[in-house]
């Protein structure tokens, strides 16, 4: 009878609801094996991998006619290289210190992959936008590459090193801050918060760039219409509707690159139908495929097969999908294997998790050369940074809401109150995570330099595009 009252007592005990208070109690003990000082600082391991071998690795599976392109975009400066190397930095976050807590990771969490995009609901909102690398890893992971691409930025933009620095602390405290407020929310007003364009678009210090960066958005909008994006990628042969080549960018894939192409894709198609929600399909039914072409896309994404599909309802009704080859994550050797058998789901379950609001017609499949991908609408809205002629001011208030929807997609799969405790109300932490963002962008530098020299030497093939 004692032994069954104990095992209940046990029970309960384990079934406690913890307070925010407790929880933010039991953060602050984690500081006593990993104290948020150990964050700071970068120093490269003994025996720390050749970032060259990490990179022509990270090319397995790629077109190989790509390569070329995709080194010749790194090549471009620093920031450019930063961009494509997210393999060669989680190599070296795993060998870092971390609190022991893990969230959904965005896996690549660089300034230039967060941006606008346009919601089901047709509001425009601001978040990370770019999820290919998605998985559960340490939190610490994620906000450490944000950090030091706000550094790699501003030198890219000639700010002085105090003026990074500054940028970088200010970001490493917006995240801080943000996370504290998230810990003391309900958990379904995290989940209700989005940032909006309005929001940041306020924001922005210059009245100058506020008009530009309106501007850009209303932009955006008009050229992601069906009737601009048809009028840009489309064209009749005959009477049916088909995508233009636009070479090297956008051609027809030969039946080699693209098996499905003999049967109109049809398995992966019924494949990535099923994947959708069951009120999303009643409206892609509406929509018949008409033609897909291959497209070549980003920095670190050159290489992998990306396709535009072309369905449509009615003569003046298309809708265009975005199709995205989805590989294992540059997390997974060091974070764990993806519990998704499909790359593509799991870039999806990432993306819903992490993202405020997710496209409608997201989803995925595989190909029947056994290639996993995912699927979302093309464009629709979507608007990144262009921080060509930005000042320290400007690039603070934008690291400040990359930081806000870093904070917010980690709140949603992690416990805001445990990573709230561990870094505290005072700068500590923030002055950690800048001082390893500069050191990091110091490596970065050195990492470049050997990649040009990689080029210079034959080592590997890079392809300048012309402008």
């Amino acid at each position: 009878m004692a032994r069954q009252k104990k095992k209940n007592e046990t029970m309960h005990q384990e079934a406690k609801v913890l307070s925010a208070d407790e929880r933010r109690a039991q953060g602050k003990a984690l500081r006593d094996a990993v104290p948020r000082e150990a964050q700071g600082g970068w120093k490269p391991p003994r025996k720390r991998r050749d970032p060259i071998e990490i990179l022509v690795e990270s090319n397995k599976g790629r077109l190989p006619d790509l390569i070329p392109i995709r080194f010749g975009r790194m090549s471009q400066s620093p920031f450019a290289f930063y961009r494509g190397g997210a393999a060669i930095m989680a190599a070296d976050l795993a060998g870092t210190p971390n609190s022991g807590l893990r969230v959904q990771a965005c896996g690549d969490a660089h300034l230039m992959n967060f941006g606008g995009f346009a919601t089901p609901e047709r509001q425009t909102i601001f978040d990370i936008n770019d999820l290919d690398e998605t998985l559960p890893a340490p939190w610490e992971w994620d906000l450490k590459r944000l950090v030091a691409s706000i550094v790699i930025a501003a030198r890219h933009l000639q700010l002085s090193e105090t003026e990074a620095a500054h940028a970088a602390t200010t970001t490493a405290r917006a995240y801080r801050e943000r996370m504290a407020d998230y810990s003391a929310m309900r958990a379904l007003d995290v989940w209700y918060d989005r940032i909006t364009a309005e929001q940041v678009l306020a924001a922005i210090p210059s009245e100058k760039d506020r008009a530009r960066a309106a501007k850009r958005l209303q932009k955006a909008r008009e050229s992601s219409t069906a009737e601009a994006v048809s009028a840009k990628l489309a064209e009749y042969d005959g009477s049916t509707p088909r995508i233009k080549d636009i070479p090297p960018l956008i051609v027809h894939p030969s039946a080699e690159d693209a098996p499905g192409v003999a049967t109109q894709y049809r398995e992966a198609l019924a494949m990535y139908r099923e994947s959708l929600p069951e009120h999303v399909r009643v409206l892609f039914d509406r929509f018949r495929f008409c033609d897909l072409a291959m497209k070549v896309v980003g920095v670190g994404s050159v290489g992998t097969r990306c396709s535009v599909g072309l369905f449509m309802a009615a003569d003046n009704d298309p809708l265009f999908l975005q199709v995205k080859e989805a590989r294992a994550s540059v997390l997974e050797p060091y974070a764990g294997r993806s519990l998704h058998k499909n790359h593509g789901q799991r870039v999806v379950a990432g993306q819903k998790l992490m993202q405020a609001a997710s496209d409608m017609f997201l989803g995925w499949a595989e190909g029947r050369n056994g290639v996993h991908f995912y699927v979302r609408q093309l464009r629709d809205v979507k608007i990144s940074a262009i921080i060509e002629g930005w000042d320290v001011e400007l690039l603070q208030t934008y690291g400040r809401f990359c930081a806000w929807a870093l904070a917010r997609a980690h709140a949603r799969s992690g416990d805001a109150a445990l990573m709230a405790g561990y870094m505290g109300s005072n700068a500590t932490f923030d002055e950690a995570i800048c001082e390893f963002a500069v050191e990091y962008a110091d490596q970065n530098k050195r990492d470049y330099r050997d990649f040009i020299n990689a080029i210079r030497e034959g080592r590997i093939e890079a392809t300048v595009e012309s402008a």
